[in-house]
Order: C-alpha cells, then sequence, then structure tokens
C-alpha cells in the first residue's frame, strides 16, 4: 500500500518516492496518466489523483513483459486508449487499471502501454523518480527508447535520449537499436532526432542488415536520404548477401535506386546465391527499375549460381512487359539454366502464352534440340493445349524425343509429347499431336497401353485410328501374346476393339505344353514368355475366363485349347459349350472373314470400306454383325447360302484388296 499512500503527497517532493520501488513506482505514473486520460468532464487532475490513491492497490506488475517478439513479429494494432468511464465508488481509477491490462497483460506490460499511448508526462514522471525500468531490457533485450522507437513516438524518444544519451546505440539481444527499429518501421522524425544524437547509421542486427537495409526493405526515401547524409555504407550486405539496392530493386522504388547508385552503391553486388540487382528487378517485374539499371551498366544477362538470367526469371514469373524490355535490351534468349533449361521451357511451364509468343521466333531450335527436351514435352506434361497449339503451328516436331537422361527421370522411360498427353488422359491435346503427324508407337512402353490400362475407349480408339501398334510388347513383362490384351482382358468392351483392330487373339492359343501338364507359374523361369493360358487362369480372370476365350475364339481359325484351358472351362459348368465351340469345322464365313482381315493386313483394317462390297458385309468384316445372323443377307442371297457367296466375294476380291488399301 506504500504506492497508494504516495499518491496523496505533493507531487512535486519527489523525495518521498526514494523508498518505493520501481515496480510501485511504474504503478503509479501510469494509474495517474489513466485517471488524468479518462477524467469525466469537470472533475480536475488532483481529485482524480486522489481517488486513485485512495483505492486498493493492483498486484504488482513487472515492467518488463515476458514476450516482447521482434518487430516484424510484433502486435500490429496497438491497444488504444480505453474509453472513458464514470468514476464511482464501484469501479474507481484503480479498478479500471485492473479492467484495461486485465486483457492485454499477456502481449503488453504497463511500461509499453505507456509508450504506446504517447503518454510523456508518466514518462517524464519515472525518469524524475530514477526508475531503472526504463534501461532494464526485457527478454529480448529492448529497452524503453526500443519501444518508443518502434512505435514512433518521438516525445518519448526525446525524454528517454536526453535521460539517457548514452542508451541511443543500445542493442538488444538481436544486436538491433532504436535507429534501425525506427528505420524499418518508417519513423523518420524518430530517425532523424536519433541520428542528431549520435545514433550510428552503421550498427548491424545479427544479420548484418543495417538501418539503411531495413529503410530499402520497407521502403522509405526520406529515411534512406537521412541515413545517406549521416554517413551510412551503402554497400553494407546482408548475411544473405543482399545489399540495399537489392532490396530497393525488389520493391521496384526507382527514386531509391537512384539514389543509392548516386552515393556509390555496387551494381555488381551478388548475394549468396550469384543473384544482381538487375536480377532481382527483373524477378519482380520492375520496368523502371531495369531501364535505369540498364543505362548504369548493369549486367544484362548476368547468371545465378543455378545459371538463371534475368530474362529467364522474368519468364518465369510471368512479367510480360519485364520481358519485352529484357529483349529490347538484347537479353539472350537461349542461355540455359545449369538443368538446361531456355527461357521459352520455363514460360511454357508456368502457362505464360503471350511470353510464349515472344519468345518462340528468339529461340534457337537448335539449342532446344540439346536441352534434351522439347517445349512440346512441357506443354503436354501440364496439359497446356493453347500452347501446344502455338508451337504445333510455329513448326516445332510433334516426334522429337526426351534425351535419354530426361527420359531416365521418368519410370516408365516416356519419351514423347504424345506419351505425356495420354498419360494425363487429355484425348483433345492426344488428338492434336496426332493431326500433326505424332507417331503413336515411338516409346518404350507403348501409350496404347496406358488408354487400355485406363479403360479409356475414347482414347484407345484415337490412337488405334492413326496406326498405333496393337500387337506390341512390355519390354520388362514378355509375353507370347499381345501385352494390350493383358492390361485390360476382362473389359469385354475394350478387349473387343483391341481384337476388331488386328489384335493377334491366334498366338493366345499357341501353346508349347498342348495337351501335356502345364508348370507351375512361380517355378517358371523369369525369362520365359507368359503364356494366355496361364494369365487367364490366375485368381484375377479366372472368374472371367469363359466369355474372355469365347469372344477370343471369334477372331481365330482352327485351334487346339490346351489343357489348362480345358480345366479352366470345365470349372464352370456354364462354359462346358465353349469347349465345343473351339472345335472344328468352324462355318465358312468366318473363316472367309479371317482371311479377308488377314489378307488386309492389321494397318489397313481401317480401309476396309474401301473393298467392293456391300455395306453389310463390310459391316461384317468390322465384327458388327455375328457370324450367324439373319441380318447377314447379300445381293438377294439368304444367311444359308451366305458362306458360299462369302467365300467368292473373297476370291474375287484379293486381287483389288491391295488396291483398295494401298
Amino acid at each position: 500500500m506504500a504506492a497508494a499512500a504516495a499518491a496523496d503527497v505533493n507531487v512535486d517532493d519527489y523525495s518521498v518516492y526514494s523508498h518505493l520501488s520501481d515496480e510501485e513506482l511504474l504503478q503509479i505514473a501510469v494509474e495517474r496518466s489513466l485517471s488524468d486520460t479518462h477524467l469525466p468532464s469537470g472533475q480536475s487532475s488532483s481529485s482524480s489523483s486522489s481517488s486513485a490513491a485512495a483505492a486498493a492497490a493492483p498486484p504488482p506488475c513487472a515492467a518488463p513483459t515476458r514476450t516482447n517478439p521482434n518487430p516484424e513479429q510484433r502486435h500490429p494494432n496497438p491497444p488504444p486508449p480505453s474509453q472513458p468511464c464514470v468514476q464511482n465508488s464501484v469501479n474507481p481509477p484503480t479498478g479500471l487499471f485492473q479492467f484495461i491490462y486485465r486483457g492485454i497483460r499477456s502481449e503488453f506490460s504497463p511500461l509499453q502501454s505507456l509508450i504506446i499511448n504517447g503518454d510523456v508526462e508518466a514518462l517524464k514522471d519515472l525518469v524524475r523518480r530514477g526508475s531503472s525500468c526504463l534501461t532494464e531490457p526485457n527478454d529480448d533485450g529492448w529497452i524503453a527508447l526500443h519501444e518508443a522507437a518502434y512505435y514512433g513516438q518521438l516525445q518519448c524518444v526525446i525524454v528517454l535520449v536526453t535521460a539517457h544519451p548514452d542508451s541511443v546505440n543500445r542493442c538488444s539481444l538481436r544486436n538491433q537499436t532504436a535507429l534501425q527499429l525506427a528505420a524499418g518501421r518508417g519513423k523518420v522524425s524518430c530517425v532523424d532526432f536519433l541520428l542528431k544524437h549520435g545514433a550510428d547509421p552503421n550498427i548491424a542486427n545479427k544479420d548484418q542488415e543495417t538501418p539503411l537495409f531495413s529503410a530499402c526493405e520497407n521502403p522509405n526515401e526520406a529515411i534512406v536520404d537521412l541515413l545517406l547524409k549521416f554517413g551510412a555504407q551503402v554497400n553494407r550486405c546482408s548475411t544473405q548477401g543482399v545489399s540495399p539496392l537489392h532490396e530497393a530493386c525488389r520493391h521496384g522504388q526507382v527514386k531509391i535506386c537512384r539514389t543509392l547508385l548516386e552515393s556509390g552503391t555496387n551494381l555488381h553486388t551478388r548475394n549468396i546465391y550469384g543473384i544482381q540487382a538487375f536480377f532481382t528487378a527483373a524477378q519482380h517485374g520492375h520496368v523502371d527499375a531495369l531501364h535505369l539499371l540498364a543505362k548504369k551498366g548493369a549486367d544484362i544477362n548476368g547468371q545465378a549460381q543455378d545459371g538463371a538470367t534475368p530474362l529467364y526469371e522474368a519468364c518465369k514469373n510471368g512479367h510480360f512487359a519485364a520481358v519485352g524490355v529484357l529483349l529490347s535490351l538484347k537479353a539472350d534468349a537461349n542461355r540455359s539454366t545449369k538443368s538446361g533449361l531456355l527461357p521459352l521451357h520455363v514460360a511454357v511451364q508456368n502457362d505464360h502464352t503471350r511470353i510464349v509468343l515472344l519468345l518462340i521466333p528468339v529461340t534457337s531450335r537448335v539449342r532446344i534440340r540439346t536441352s534434351g527436351i522439347s517445349p512440346l514435352h512441357i506443354a503436354a506434361e501440364n496439359n497446356s493445349d493453347d500452347i501446344m497449339e502455338l508451337l504445333i503451328e510455329s513448326g516445332f516436331d510433334v516426334n522429337t524425343k526426351l534425351s535419354e537422361d530426361r527420359s531416365k527421370m521418368y519410370e516408365d522411360r516416356r519419351s514423347t509429347a504424345l506419351y505425356f498427353s495420354v498419360y494425363n488422359g487429355n484425348l483433345e491435346a492426344a488428338e492434336m499431336l496426332l493431326e500433326a503427324g505424332a507417331d503413336p508407337n515411338l516409346d518404350v512402353f507403348n501409350p496404347l497401353f496406358i488408354a487400355v490400362r485406363l479403360c479409356r475407349m475414347d482414347m484407345a480408339m484415337l490412337l488405334l485410328s492413326y496406326g498405333a501398334n496393337v500387337n506390341a510388347q512390355i519390354a520388362t513383362q514378355p509375353s507370347s501374346f499381345p501385352a494390350a490384351i493383358l492390361l485390360r482382358m476382362e473389359s469385354p468392351s475394350m478387349l473387343k476393339l483391341l481384337l476388331d483392330n488386328g489384335c493377334d487373339a491366334q498366338s493366345c492359343f499357341d501353346c508349347p505344353y498342348g495337351q501335356k501338364p502345364h508348370p507351375v507359374m512361380p517355378s517358371r523361369r523369369p525369362i520365359e514368355e507368359m503364356q494366355f493360358c496361364e494369365a487367364v487362369s490366375t485368381p484375377t480372370f479366372c472368374h472371367s475366363a469363359g466369355p474372355i476365350i469365347s469372344l477370343m475364339l471369334d477372331y481365330v481359325s482352327h485351334v487346339h485349347l490346351c489343357s489348362q484351358l480345358q480345366d479352366v472351362l470345365r470349372s464352370c459348368s456354364d462354359w462346358m459349350p465353349i469347349i465345343l465351340k473351339a472345335r472344328p469345322p468352324h462355318p465358312l464365313m468366318q473363316l472367309c472373314r479371317l482371311k479377308i482381315r488377314r489378307q488386309v493386313g492389321v494397318r489397313r483394317l481401317k480401309l476396309l470400306h474401301t473393298l467392293p462390297l456391300p455395306v453389310r458385309l463390310i459391316r461384317f468384316l468390322h465384327y458388327d454383325i455375328p457370324a450367324h445372323s439373319p441380318e447377314l443377307t447379300c445381293c438377294g442371297v439368304v444367311a444359308p447360302q451366305s458362306d458360299v457367296y462369302m467365300f467368292m466375294m473373297w476370291e474375287r476380291s484379293q486381287g483389288s484388296v491391295v488396291d483398295c488399301c494401298s
């Protein structure tokens, strides 16, 4: 209660405070400040002081706060003074003090709040009483002067510097001075006063950032001018090698850049990543800064440690105007990064269409080939259809393959732009590439396999119509039959599509074991080819083996079911007729259809419609009509006679098949 008693004493007689602690002194100053600020109209400050002294003292509150973060992390909106409160016996000023600080005590100490509110008189009271709390550091090494400079309370700064002039260059635990805090927060008047009263403009914090760096990082032209006037070193860099000019360029502050250049800053200083200020300006698309630095002799093509150029960065970040300026300054569009990528690559990668249009005419096709990757690959991988169309129209080769090194980056060893589009399921892009002449059979793993495995009927039909190899094999998984069958034989529609387009069903029944017992699959040597009978009898397919075998029998002539296939079919009573279906003789219609299709050849099956045959027979050749369909009536010949007619038509057409399909 010593603080409450002292409040009744004549405030001009400071000797009476000699026995009070710093905490009690600070409490009196804050309470008096609050009661003066929130007096009801017509009430004098003296009566307020008396009321405050008469009230019960609140719990002691230490001057330094326990949580005083760095300026970048401090509370963005300091608490405003509380609303006026009518004084009465229930809510005296001390109660008001408790109410105000109960909610914010965890963030702001009483001393902080006093400074934030700019209460100069209360601060002067503490100075006159010789309170040590003004120079005692908190957990982060901040003293009252740091707080006043940070919040831009000039009058508080004046009081504190006048009282403790030796604290003007006092550093926090992060080596921050009051000048740096004020400079970083744009407090011009505080910066001016501190510089005039001995603040050193070249004391850097632990990151080697000087007040000038902070003034450029948080751009303020007036503060930059003041610091340079008082001898700030213009070429001091942070621990990252970043100079004030780098920061000014990052923000596009042309006036600050000009000021720094006139003060002798080194235009070619590189940070730890090899980046110069001109590079930074391009990186952020600041056109005016690019013009200024170029006139001063900046390195237009200066590369960073990873080989990136200013043009590359501007293209990556989509700064169209900056790219135009750089190209007008003769920036080299054919300088690659260490990874081999050119500005055109990165513009495509980030889908910057307008920039791609600027770069296509100035990019060397030879440099693109040596890079090992075409922009078409990137456009296809990113589903950038509009850019892909631009590249195709500009003459980029749709069959360019990835280099060996780049292909190895993918587990499936893909190499063409078409593969990327098929893998992404992009039907429009795949069709665009195929129409432009893309070969669907260049990749180690045929793109058709992707469409089949994903059961994309539309994609598979597209690829087959452009000549995809329906009988391709998988190098890592050899089989005696087409790999496409293995990938999706459980889908009747996909399997029929493959068979209709010339998939070799005959090879599925060419089993080397025949009627002999088959070896157990785990005992097979890895280098041996997988047989169809082994695949169809696995748990994955055995439940649908009957319909699979039955469908495939429509696409073969005379075959013999091996012992394993017969065992599979006998496992289900409903599948017994399939065994009979495999036995000869086969209908002549089916044999003739197979003979004609074989004569045409797999690659020309799509030209069957050009044969000089009736439409219904063409449909029959396409397997749109079953061999025993009543619909099959040819030139007045009904179904029972169709076998003979079909054979005659086949004989007659043998000479014209090649001519029609060539």
